[in-house]
């Protein structure tokens, strides 16, 4: 039976719509997030505790990022063959194990810099395929529960930010009564979790499996895969444009995550319990935003309400922090950012998966994700060197001067208009291909 635009229709078995396996993402995913929360709060924080140096809290920083972007440069054919279901699982097996190791070793007395450095990359070797394949599940997920690609896409994100929420606050918490060597430990636990989540949940459903058509593997028929990632992404001009400005913004804000928030919380606003309400705050505006971007967002030009938004979001946050010394301006601050972040990725998701077809979408998605992080191992490692060489205020207004700059992008360039257009904008013919649906993209559903 086909759906709307010649679909096949993907519901549960006898036709009904089976609303398991998205349930069982969107809770993994809230419980890897909330995980990711407490890495972004405790690793900072464990490295201040154990070395007191911003140079080397950016340098963790740069290991933990860097194989975050090889992974995801080259991972998309891999996600397509080994199943998507098995990559989501590995993945967060390798980092709990990865995160976990950190404490255990620094109790035993054996953690060197150095192994801080290797465990904090090989997790971030293994977070992207996992992150990248639940994401590409969405769109399935959302035809076969019965919902509008538009509000699965809002809930994903809006139970990643209530998750981010709840788990800065409780990081805050827990480094000021156990340490910050505990708070890894839970954070380890929580991959468990959402490893054993998606391997009960997504059993049944075929999208999640290994790809049965692919071509026998070897290192031609992988180059070719993963070249049609590239070109396809190449060729469409608003992808280009989306994955310029989030590449800036992600490594600015890798720098104020790693490095210039936590630096600012220990010295000027009374430590862990702050940097854990600030991030809280920031989370609970960016829940409320998802969700109110999913029930009236769809009224309002994409452009128009991502342009505001992206302004709001990022620029003022480094401005305050660099320009007051108490927490209450920048906890204001941090709640208006966060609302107005909360409506970027809905839209950024729901553009996407209507520009790019079904059969490129892993590659796509692992392209898409190397280019937007390409400048986050960089954005940690200079946001820790800016601060001892130019002061933590100097280290603020620099980084948040690129990030305004950035973020004017959707105000200066025409790529963005066909942020409200239904068809692919292209700079040029895109190449024929035997499967229709890698021709022809989606539309939302």
């Amino acid at each position: 039976m086909s759906g709307p635009g010649g679909h096949r229709d993907r519901s549960g078995p006898g036709g009904h719509h089976d609303r398991g396996p998205l349930t069982a993402v969107l809770t993994a995913n809230a419980i890897s997030a909330s995980g990711s929360s407490l890495t972004l709060i405790g690793v900072p924080w464990f490295v201040l505790e154990t070395t007191g140096s911003p140079g080397r809290a950016g340098v963790v920083a740069f290991c933990a990022t860097l194989p975050i972007v090889v992974s995801a440069l080259v991972g998309g054919p891999v996600i397509d063959r080994a199943g998507r279901r098995r990559v989501s699982v590995g993945s967060d097996v390798v980092c709990g194990l990865a995160v976990a190791a950190i404490p255990l070793l620094h109790q035993a007395g054996l953690l060197a810099f150095w192994l801080l450095c290797a465990l904090m990359a090989l997790g971030g070797l293994a977070h992207t395929p996992g992150v990248t394949a639940r994401y590409v599940l969405l769109p399935d997920l959302a035809r076969r529960s019965g919902t509008t690609l538009s509000r699965a896409a809002s809930g994903y994100d809006a139970v990643a930010r209530g998750a981010r929420m709840t788990g800065a606050a409780l990081a805050g918490v827990l480094i000021a009564l156990t340490g910050a060597g505990n708070v890894l430990l839970v954070d380890g636990a929580t991959f468990a979790v959402s490893a054993a989540l998606v391997a009960a949940g997504l059993r049944h459903v075929p999208e999640a499996r290994p790809r049965r058509d692919a071509p026998p593997v070897s290192v031609r028929t992988y180059k070719a895969e993963l070249r049609e990632g590239y070109a396809y992404l190449a060729r469409t001009r608003l992808l280009i444009a989306v994955v310029a400005m989030v590449m800036l913004m992600n490594g600015t804000d890798q720098g104020w995550n790693a490095v210039l928030l936590p630096v600012h919380a220990e010295r000027h606003l009374g430590g862990a319990p702050q940097l854990g309400l600030l991030a809280a705050l920031f989370g609970a505006g960016g829940l409320s935003g998802a969700l109110l971007y999913g029930l009236v967002g769809h009224r309002f030009r994409r452009r128009t309400v991502f342009s505001v938004c992206v302004l709001l979001c990022g620029a003022p946050r480094y401005a305050v922090a660099a320009l007051t010394g108490t927490t209450l301006p920048l906890a204001a601050t941090m709640v208006v950012a966060g609302l107005a972040s909360g409506s970027l990725n809905p839209i950024l998701t729901t553009v996407i998966y209507e520009k790019v077809p079904d059969a490129l979408r892993s590659r796509v998605a692992g392209v898409l994700t190397a280019g937007c992080e390409l400048a986050m191992p960089l954005g940690g490692l200079a946001a820790g060197f800016l601060v001892e060489s130019a002061g933590l205020r100097g280290a603020l207004l620099v980084v948040g001067g690129v990030y305004l700059l950035a973020t004017l992008s959707p105000l200066v360039f025409p790529a963005w208009k066909d942020m409200d257009a239904g068809a692919v904008s292209r700079t040029g013919p895109g190449r024929p291909s035997a499967t229709p649906e890698a021709r022809t993209p989606h539309p939302s559903a």
